[in-house]
């Protein structure tokens, strides 16, 4: 392609960057949905094969540690409505997945052990010796924390204190979900392939009636209106449709298998009753596992689709801290 072509795209990637940036830190009526009033420190996190990742901390330096892990095309500031509810008292961690925010993509395409290594260096580099965070994970964020704690078992209970998993799947997300029409819902599944072309396909969300309508009706539900489809649609647009395509491929084959059977420590679990993307089985499986285990704290079904820390935050922050208080009493008790 000719030199002077160069300046152009450089030019157009910059005011991509800056659009998708205004998305994230969009202001609401809601308060909760606005970037946080605490201010972000920004911590250094390089991955394991040099991928350079955006974390940010709010809260007291000494106060208990949440870590949350946003999901599919998302960012850290999803997580906005626990920030601004918890970093009065906690010291919130909240990161983006490669490729997602303002992390770099990295050198290779991603793949569980990737982001399981990704986690395991941001709880290295928030954590002080000894301490434990109670890890939060939503959708692509709770599969992450599952593949974190098969990949490296001996760090779950040095490093966490409980989790809470909202909205995931331990994998089988092709033949189980029900965002589509008819497939799924009967004696018609979705066939593997064109499952598989929908999740890798290289979508745009342009904020126009039709495609606020879809959004609203398959991701989350027809009840969201206002400042929750806003917000949501909003963080959705900010993810470049490379990386959603991307990404969408990992989800389409992903097997976690058993992994959830490694979290041995108190794990709570929450679905969405309206879920289309991770419908409730999945949900029903994970608490399976993690109740042979014995480390099942608690199984809730929220009514939303599958955003639930926005859909219903309140509720959902109400769970939350419930969690942190029963970790920091524990920890305390055992101190």
């Amino acid at each position: 392609m000719p030199a002077v072509f160069s300046p152009i795209q450089d030019r157009v990637r910059d005011l991509l960057r800056g659009h998708r940036a205004s998305l994230r830190t969009r202001r609401y009526a809601t308060a909760a949905f606005n970037p946080p009033a605490v201010a972000a420190e920004a911590i250094e996190v390089t991955g394991a094969d040099g991928t350079r990742l955006r974390v940010h901390a709010y809260g007291p330096a000494d106060g208990p540690v949440v870590v949350l892990v946003h999901g599919w095309t998302c960012c850290l500031e999803y997580w906005n409505p626990q920030i601004n509810a918890f970093a009065g008292d906690y010291r919130v961690v909240a990161y983006d997945l490669r490729g997602h925010g303002g992390s770099d993509l990295g050198p290779v395409p991603p793949t569980p052990d990737l982001l399981a290594d990704d986690l395991g260096a941001v709880l290295a580099a928030v954590l002080r010796p000894g301490q434990r965070a109670v890890l939060v994970g939503h959708s692509l964020g709770g599969m992450t924390i599952q593949a974190w704690a098969a990949r490296h078992p001996g760090q779950v209970t040095e490093r966490a204190a409980a989790v809470v998993l909202t909205n995931t799947a331990p994998g089988n997300l092709i033949a189980e979900t029900t965002v589509l029409p008819v497939f799924n819902r009967g004696t018609v599944s979705l066939p593997h392939g064109l499952g598989r072309w929908g999740l890798a396909a290289q979508l745009l969300f342009p904020p126009i009636p039709p495609v606020r309508w879809v959004f609203r009706r398959q991701v989350m539900t027809l009840a969201s209106t206002g400042d929750v489809a806003d917000f949501a649609l909003s963080i959705v647009r900010s993810c470049p449709a490379a990386v959603r395509g991307m990404f969408g491929l990992l989800l389409g084959d992903l097997a976690l298998g058993r992994a959830a059977e490694n979290l041995t420590v108190p794990t709570t679990v929450i679905a969405g009753d309206r879920d289309d993307l991770t419908p409730p089985v999945h949900s029903r499986r994970l608490v399976e596992m993690l109740t042979r285990t014995g480390s099942l704290d608690t199984y809730r079904v929220l009514r939303t689709g599958h955003l639930g820390n926005v859909e219903a935050y309140a509720e959902f922050n109400a769970e939350l801290a419930r969690v942190l208080v029963a970790a920091h009493h524990s920890a305390e008790a055992t101190a």
